[in-house]
């Protein structure tokens, strides 16, 4: 430990090198945990074993570190701002972008059976992020340019000795290695036969239940003759294990052969129910026999329950046999078929009192649910596919892992039909979800099924609006806003009420306001939709948020949505109708009553884990504690926020940069507000998306017109309101642009001498009359504008600044930055 310690002061690619069981992993975790001084950054596990697609990789890594989004959904309008924050389907990037600032060390486990892409990886990621360190774990280099290879040698002949009598002890109570000549002799050559591997020693210690030490010892002549074999220096793990896993498999009858070899299905391990109905009744009696010989782990999981799982070794060694009798097929089918149900079962769970139980299940799980998904979609199954998309849609929209639930339905609708393409089949009403019942779906079970595959994939493009500019896919964003009529059964619960997402795209704000309104009207309409009515109402509620002239009417129903997701027992529910409902306090300047409701939605979402939300929530948190005058309180959040986990995802930090941005120009610290502005830029890329980008842009053109950089701050300005434009900027943010203009105005006022004031104050005006009276002005809209009318004011006079204020309330906004 202490070289490996030294070796990662100075190399930056460590590759631990020896066969399986010989303590690689043990030995990188505890030199990353003796490493002084830590990372600042953090030390990070990526465990390869599970990954048996080497196009995953990247993947893997990027959900080890934590760089994924976990908001819950529909937060309002800054959730949805949120959304906008990454738009990368390549994960090498992700985690590049992730990476590339920070100082970490990053372990890559059992590399070897995906060796080429983690060198690839590796590669990438070393030459692009200059303060990452990895130690890597494999059977053989990675071959990397840099690669400090470090063998793992065999345990020394005394701690191998103590290995054996610890565990002999733990088999056979009272056992001691010492206990006479003979014992003492036979342990030792056993020890130094198996070549002081630890997986081999316990597998050997684990039969002493059944046979002395001799015994073993003299079964080793028949069994490990490769590993005693004075002609060979260095043995390749494969023969080594190899040796050792056969021995063991031939103590084993033709039941437990059979379980053995099926349980190297799993992923992550399973419970005694999977193992039954993957494995067989024989599992319950099997499994018992298999824990006594070592060759299965049984621990107990944070509920209780024992779980079982297979050394890495004797996975790979069973998976072989099980292949060997052609099983496989017939394994991997009831592996799909056992976790589709416990997908589709858990799935209801998470609209009700039982929810944390039900995520909990999931992450559990989420291994063999993948696993189980990648079978179904390399078996090209279309309605197995299906049922576990929509099965995960709610988790996936609870930890908003929005890369790999695009990803996933990207993958899934490659081999399966288009319901948008033409001929368009317009919706009948669908009264039942394709979850509800296990496959084989009805006809129109199956084509609402198609539909909400798309529209969850859709609702994860959110990122990419220039993805919709196309041709075919402006066609297929018409194709989805006309298969629905306003109101089905089908669109009032997830994913089919996703479809807004495409009226929204198509900038159509009246159908937007009747669609949402007919959903409501179904969900009262209907017995049994009461659930499915919260959502709605929570739904409309982020909606109107946002256009202040309906203030009124979100904050009735985020109340009401409220009172059912509580009656349900629903935290997440809940969390999400608080923010709605505190967004709509924050609109109509309640900022204290907003204040409460952030608070108490941050206490669900942290009793979910959902670090993300509880990040989002905070900063909007602070915002507001901000505007009602708690300034210290709110930059303390917002400082708390930005320094917070890397795991918490893409979508609180830029969010409570801008808060903090706006807060410190206010206050007359100027250069650390463009600081602010700069690291949004440079860790989130955040000027690739278009709502975002108006909202940055906008606040480097004030901070430039305070800095009397006026023509830099009009260019900025004049882009945020080109920007503020599209449909989705308009539909949640629509009060931006009179924002836009009044920068540009308090630019213009400066402008030669004062110049261009008169032009200043048309701005103004123009800017004014954007906002409908019951607007609400921000502190910061508060500031700029008075900035705006006392630099007028200065340069025309108090009758030269109404009349020409009096010219521009005719323009449009189009007219009014014209002026710019």
């Amino acid at each position: 430990i202490d070289a490996l310690r030294a070796d990662l002061g100075t190399a930056r690619l460590i590759t631990l090198l020896g066969p399986g069981g010989a303590g690689k992993t043990r030995l990188s975790q505890e030199a990353a945990e003796a490493l002084r001084p830590a990372p600042p950054d953090g030390v990070w596990l990526a465990e390869l074993a599970p990954v048996d697609d080497p196009d995953a990789v990247p993947e893997a890594v990027l959900t080890a570190v934590g760089a994924r989004e976990t908001v819950l959904y529909g937060a309002g309008a800054e959730e949805i701002r949120a959304a906008v924050a990454d738009r990368h389907d390549d994960p090498v990037e992700r985690l590049v972008e992730h990476c590339a600032r920070r100082r970490m060390l990053l372990l890559l486990d059992n590399c070897e059976h995906v060796v080429d892409a983690a060198a690839h990886l590796v590669e990438e990621l070393l030459a692009r992020c200059p303060r990452l360190t990895v130690l890597a774990t494999s059977r053989e280099p990675l071959g990397v340019p840099g690669e400090l290879l470090r063998p793992v040698e065999p345990l020394p002949d005394p701690v191998a000795l103590r290995l054996f009598a610890e565990r002999g002890a733990a088999v056979r109570p009272g056992f001691r290695t010492d206990a006479d000549a003979d014992t003492a002799a036979a342990c030792a050559e056993i020890c130094r036969r198996l070549d002081g591997l630890p997986l081999a020693i316990e597998l050997a210690a684990a039969r002493l239940r059944m046979l002395s030490p001799r015994q073993i010892a003299d079964r080793l002549d028949d069994r490990f003759r490769l590993l005693t074999s004075g002609s060979r220096t260095v043995l390749p793990r494969q023969q080594t294990l190899r040796a050792v896993v056969d021995w063991s498999w031939d103590l084993l009858d033709a039941g437990e052969r059979e379980v053995l070899s099926r349980l190297s299905v799993f992923a992550g391990g399973c419970d005694l129910a999977a193992a039954e109905a993957v494995c067989g009744p024989a599992a319950f009696d099997a499994l018992g026999s298999l824990v006594d010989k070592s060759l299965v782990v049984a621990a107990p999981a944070a509920d209780g329950a024992m779980r079982y799982r297979l050394l890495e070794t004797v996975a790979e060694y069973a998976a072989e046999r099980l292949a060997q009798t052609g099983g496989r097929a017939a394994a991997e089918r009831a592996h799909l078929v056992h976790y589709r149900e416990l997908a589709r079962t858990t799935d209801p769970l998470l609209r009700g009192s039982g929810q944390l139980a039900a995520i909990a299940r999931f992450e559990l799980e989420y291994e063999n649910l993948r696993t189980a998904l990648r079978h179904a979609v390399a078996e090209r199954d279309e309605q197995e596919a299906l049922c576990l998309i929509h099965s995960l849609g709610t988790y996936w929209q609870m930890r908003d892992v929005r890369i790999e639930a695009r990803n996933w339905c990207a993958d899934v609708m490659a081999f399966t039909p288009d319901p948008f393409a033409e001929p368009v089949r317009r919706a009948v009403p669908v009264w039942q979800r394709c979850t509800d019942a296990p496959p084989p779906m009805s006809e129109d079970v199956l084509a609402e099924a198609r539909r909400g595959l798309h529209l969850l994939h859709l609702a994860c493009m959110d990122t990419e609006l220039e993805a919709w500019e196309t041709p075919e896919a402006e066609r297929k964003l018409r194709a989805v806003t006309e298969v629905y009529e306003p109101g089905l059964p089908q669109t009032c619960r997830y994913p089919g009420m996703l479809w807004f997402f495409a009226v929204i795209l198509s900038g159509d704000m009246v159908r937007l306001r009747t669609v949402i309104d007919a959903t409501v009207a179904t969900c009262r309409s209907t017995p049994g939709y009461e659930h499915e009515l919260a959502g709605a109402l929570q739904m409309r509620a982020n909606l109107l948020a946002n256009r202040v002239e309906w203030t009124g009417d979100a904050t009735r129903d985020a109340d009401e949505s409220l009172e059912i997701y509580r009656s349900f027992g629903d935290a997440w529910g809940a969390a999400e109708a608080l923010s709605a409902r505190g967004e709509s306090h924050e609109r109509a300047g309640r900022y204290l009553r907003a204040a409460a409701d952030y608070e108490e939605a941050v206490e669900h979402a942290e009793r979910l884990g959902a670090r993300a939300q509880t990040a989002v929530l905070k900063s909007r948190l602070g915002s507001v504690l901000i505007e009602a005058g708690e300034a210290e309180q709110g930059e303390l959040l917002l400082r708390e926020v930005i320094d917070g986990r890397p795991d918490t995802g893409h979508e609180a930090k830029p969010a409570a940069r801008i808060f903090l941005a706006g807060h410190l120009g206010m206050t007359g610290r100027v250069p650390e507000a463009r600081e602010q502005l700069l690291r949004l830029r440079e860790e989130f890329g955040i000027s690739r998306f278009v709502v975002f980008d108006s909202f940055i842009l906008g606040a480097e053109a004030w901070l430039d017109a305070v800095d009397d950089r006026h023509e830099e701050a009009l260019a900025k300005a004049g882009q945020a309101m080109r920007r503020a434009g599209d449909p989705l900027s308009l539909a949640i943010a629509p009060h931006m642009r009179a924002t836009y203009l009044t920068v540009g105005a308090m630019a213009l006022a400066a402008l030669d001498g004062g110049g261009r004031a008169r032009d200043a104050a048309r701005c103004l005006a123009a800017a004014d009359a954007l906002l409908p009276a019951c607007h609400v002005s921000s502190a910061m809209e508060r500031h700029v504008r008075d900035r705006v009318v006392e630099r007028i004011r200065g340069a025309l006079g108090a009758d030269g600044f109404e009349a020409a204020y009096a010219e521009g309330g005719g323009l449009s906004p189009e007219e009014a930055a014209a002026l710019f």
